[in-house]
């Protein structure tokens, strides 16, 4: 039982996706005795996964299964792996390491529409759980990318079979995707993006407190939220439940904006 239990409400169903950039397993093991409950899903960064003891890494995802949290590696490493014609190696070894999911980028690389809808249905085939994202890593070539080309994307994606779409933020939350130079919400261009796809399908990236809140106070407290460190994920929760300043008496459902 929590903590306080007669005040627990604003229940919500909004996922967390946590960034680990290596942490070590004894460090999750303990962790997630006091947040384990709020993660849904945890991304190996990038290419961390793959500078890693095998053991170390099934022990890691051992600790996140046990309170039923989904892992996946990061999409740079699906990138290389294509990139290297090693595509079927690398989702075997993810079967084998257990991971529960992937990710299908291009935020490093640019891979053909087709191709991307392949990797999206070959992945889907093994049994995994798909994320894709859309954007670059790079700002210099994310902003060549449009409100619309952003929302074509997320739709191809669905549409090739796509559990969720994740809309690139990086680490910083500044200059690239949704935020501009200064990590605020490019708030037209997400309205837009509102009336065209399904909400609960995409998973924003939203690394700073302050686009938390923002997107909390958007969609409700079920708004997806990525790219989420391990130190914020107490705090991300007590926004979701009205249980911070930011958020305190302003909480509602997220809409059911679907296509």
């Amino acid at each position: 039982m929590k903590a306080f239990e007669f005040l627990r409400e604003n229940n919500h169903d909004g996922l967390t996706v946590v960034l680990d950039k290596g942490l070590p397993p004894k460090f999750v093991e303990d962790y997630l005795k006091v947040c384990g409950d709020y993660i849904d899903f945890v991304k190996f960064g990038w290419g961390t996964s793959a500078v890693i003891d095998r053991d170390v890494v099934k022990e890691k995802i051992n600790y996140y299964k046990d309170w039923d949290i989904k892992v996946y590696p990061g999409g740079t490493l699906f990138e290389y792996a294509y990139a290297k014609d090693k595509f079927e190696e690398f989702l075997n070894e993810c079967h084998n390491l257990k991971f529960d999911a992937v990710e299908i980028s291009d935020g490093s690389s640019d891979i053909p529409l087709e191709d991307r809808k392949k990797a999206i249905e070959k992945a889907k085939d093994f049994g995994f759980t798909v994320l894709t994202e859309v954007g670059k890593k790079m700002p210099e070539k994310d902003k060549k990318l449009t409100i619309c080309d952003r929302i074509n994307l997320i739709n191809f994606d669905l549409n090739s079979g796509a559990d969720y779409v994740i809309i690139e933020g990086r680490e910083s939350g500044k200059g690239i995707g949704l935020y501009d130079g200064e990590g605020k919400v490019k708030e037209s261009e997400l309205e837009e993006l509102a009336r065209r796809v399904n909400v609960k399908k995409v998973i924003f990236e939203a690394p700073q407190k302050s686009q938390q809140v923002f997107f909390i106070l958007k969609f409700g407290n079920s708004v997806n939220l990525a790219n989420i460190a391990f130190d914020d994920v107490i705090s991300l929760e007590t926004l979701r439940r009205g249980l911070r300043g930011d958020t305190f008496n302003k909480i509602s459902p997220i809409s059911n904006n679907t296509q």
